[in-house]
Order: C-alpha cells, then sequence, then structure tokens
C-alpha cells in the first residue's frame, strides 16, 4: 500500500518530532549537569549550541509547520486535546529558547549555573504531549 501525503505529513511531523524532543533533552541533561567552569566546559557548550542550531532548532521549526499544516487540514483547532497539547509544545520551545540563551551565554564566557528545573520540564512536556497525539483523551 501506497503512503498517502497525509500520512507522510504526519511521518513527518512524528520523526522531526522525536529529533526536537531529543535534542532538547540531551541539552536539559548537559545545563542539569555542569558544574564546574572550564574552558573544556565552554567548548563542549559551543559545540552543543552549534548542533542545536544544525539540528534541533529546524526539526523544531518543521514541528510546529507540519504540525499546524495537519491541524488546518484535519480541522482539529476546535478539539480540546489539540489545545492542550499545543499549550505543552508552547512551553517545550520556550525551553528550547531558554537553552539556546544558556548555552550562548556559557560559550562566551558567563558564569555557569545549571538549570535544574527545566529537565523535570522538559520530560514531562514530552510524555504529556505523546500522551495527548496518541490517545486523543478528550
Amino acid at each position: 500500500r501506497q503512503m498517502c501525503i497525509r500520512d507522510r505529513l504526519k511521518a513527518l511531523h512524528v520523526a522531526s518530532a522525536l529529533i526536537f524532543a531529543g535534542g532538547v533533552l540531551s541539552v536539559g541533561i548537559f545545563l542539569h549537569m555542569i558544574t564546574t567552569d572550564s574552558p573544556d566546559v565552554r567548548t563542549l557548550a559551543a559545540n552543543i549550541r552549534r548542533w542545536d542550531h544544525v539540528i534541533t532548532t529546524p526539526a523544531m521549526i518543521l514541528v510546529w509547520a507540519v504540525g499546524l499544516g495537519i491541524g488546518g487540514a484535519g480541522h482539529w483547532f476546535s478539539a480540546p486535546w489539540l489545545i492542550v497539547k499545543l499549550a505543552f509544545v508552547v512551553v517545550l520551545s520556550a525551553v528550547h529558547g531558554m537553552q539556546s540563551g544558556r548555552l550562548r551565554r556559557i560559550s562566551q564566557g558567563a558564569p555557569i549555573r545549571p538549570l535544574h528545573a527545566l529537565l523535570p520540564a522538559t520530560v514531562a512536556c514530552t510524555v504529556i504531549i505523546a500522551i495527548l497525539a496518541v490517545a486523543k483523551p478528550f
């Protein structure tokens, strides 16, 4: 059986969501774990920042673009589950923005302060988004 365009778009949305969430989780783990200030940590932060710009940020943009397209084509924007899901996607996107700023500041020499609270929020948002997307509970 051939995949229709809707199925291909959904697959692209899921793949880019996995890349986006994986990137946010990875950066969150790094920012949670760093405790010492050293040139090696700053170099690693700069390298992670480049990866984030090349991989995670485009995946986030693709998630938003394809997701909004699918939601519009399916007339789902009145569905409560999608509104709630979008709220958590906004939070996850904001976490990504905060992480990007922290990586930039660390790579430019700012004092290192771990971001402990963002990692649990990232995990929670990712799990809730997945449950809402699959179960559509309301």
